[in-house]
């Protein structure tokens, strides 16, 4: 327990409540005299001073040019999962443009699924987690042949293959049909089911078609009846002691649904999915650690509060917003400041046409009118009074 003197002193002293925890969690019960706690909390204290921003500071100009110089010297490339199936991420200035850019679907979506404790160390629990994410079609499930004189597409399932995957072949019977009409959009055939035989036959409703019998044999072929449509590929990855999968596709509201996966650890890099299941804090961290990571892969380090101005501009408003034309940089209230982005003419004249002012408060537009800017030393104004005559 930490002394009573010194948690008064911590207690009075100018630091942030989350800089006195960490400090008195540090001491504890340790043994220490006043000479070394005073000199521990000068060392705190000088260390948090030496952090906080002087007032009237460019803090956007400086987050923007601590992100931008070192993203000058990023390169194009795409990272490679080793494993079962090859998983490539986009990662690089490609990846932090995307960032920033706010895209509701990336390049190449993926998640990092964790598993719980007593899946993550079974590798056969964790596989069987995996079969329920990954995407299996029809066809990995049995044989599919087109009976061209029958007009018929015959599926005769392989229940060694349904026992291994831990799905009943009944089940499959009844998905396929559904899911051929519900997700497929395809609703010209009909179906007959032989439990005993684990055979379903598909019959289009036009009989005097080829193209429509061969068109119904693709859908059978590749109607999903296993996992989640937008997951193609799942690797399972022993990592620090614990099985982790990693996907070629995303979606984190049913992945969340499926038994096993920790809910707590598990991401993705879709922010905007983040976003919407989630919600806008959830999406902001997710900003931070998308930049920060993607910076860090390439030995770039940037200071995370630059990285958390940025997260803070583009979601205070209670939705992911692009640095852009189309985001912040076009909301603006600024006429001048938003002409000097992009489409320089067409904001100009629609300044014009809603008769706008512009109070000229911000920095680009004090720059093109040649004022001094209102920041630094800018931002004092000297004002002469006149003293009363005695």
């Amino acid at each position: 327990m930490l002394a009573e003197k010194y948690e008064k002193k911590i207690e009075s002293a100018d630091l942030p409540q989350k800089t006195k925890e960490q400090l008195r969690k540090f001491l504890g019960d340790k043994a220490i005299t006043d000479t070394q706690f005073k000199q521990i909390l000068e060392n705190v204290n000088k260390e948090y001073q030496s952090t906080r921003i002087e007032p009237c500071e460019a803090v956007g100009v400086i987050a923007a040019q601590s992100i931008g110089e070192p993203g000058t010297q990023m390169t194009m490339r795409t990272f490679h999962y080793a494993g079962v199936a090859e998983i490539n991420v986009t990662l690089g200035l490609p990846r932090l443009i995307e960032i920033m850019d706010a895209r509701k679907e990336p390049s190449t979506p993926t998640m990092t699924v964790y598993l719980e404790e007593e899946y993550g160390v079974d590798r056969d629990r964790a596989r069987e987690v995996s079969w329920q994410i990954e995407a299996a079609p029809l066809h990995e499930f049995g044989d599919i042949t087109t009976d061209m004189e029958n007009m018929q597409v015959v599926v005769h399932l392989n229940t060694k293959v349904c026992d291994k995957r831990k799905i009943a072949a009944s089940e499959i019977m009844e998905v396929a049909p559904k899911k051929i009409r519900d997700r497929r959009h395809y609703r010209d055939f009909e179906h007959d089911i032989d439990e005993k035989n684990a055979t379903i036959l598909f019959t289009p409703k036009d009989r005097e078609s080829y193209q429509n019998l061969f068109q119904l044999a693709e859908h059978v072929r590749n109607v999903i009846v296993q996992g989640i449509d937008d997951i193609l590929r799942v690797v399972v990855r022993k990592e620090t002691g614990e099985y982790i999968l990693y996907t070629e596709g995303s979606n984190l509201k049913d992945v969340f649904d499926v038994a096993g996966v920790d809910k707590t650890r598990t991401r993705t890099n879709n922010i905007s999915e983040i976003a919407q299941v989630l919600g806008i804090e959830a999406a902001r961290n997710a900003i931070i650690h998308e930049a920060q990571s993607t910076l860090n892969e390439q030995g770039i380090l940037v200071d995370v509060r630059h990285i958390m101005l940025v997260a803070d501009m583009m979601c205070m408003e209670g939705e992911v917003k692009q640095i852009g034309r189309h985001g912040i940089a076009g909301e603006k209230e600024s006429v001048l400041s938003r002409a000097a982005f992009e489409v320089t003419v067409n904001h100009l004249l629609d300044a014009a046409v809603a008769n706008e002012t512009d109070e000229l408060s911000g920095v680009t537009e004090n720059v093109i009118v040649g004022q001094p800017i209102q920041l630094g030393t800018g931002d004092v104004k000297l004002v002469a009074v006149r003293q009363p005559d005695n």
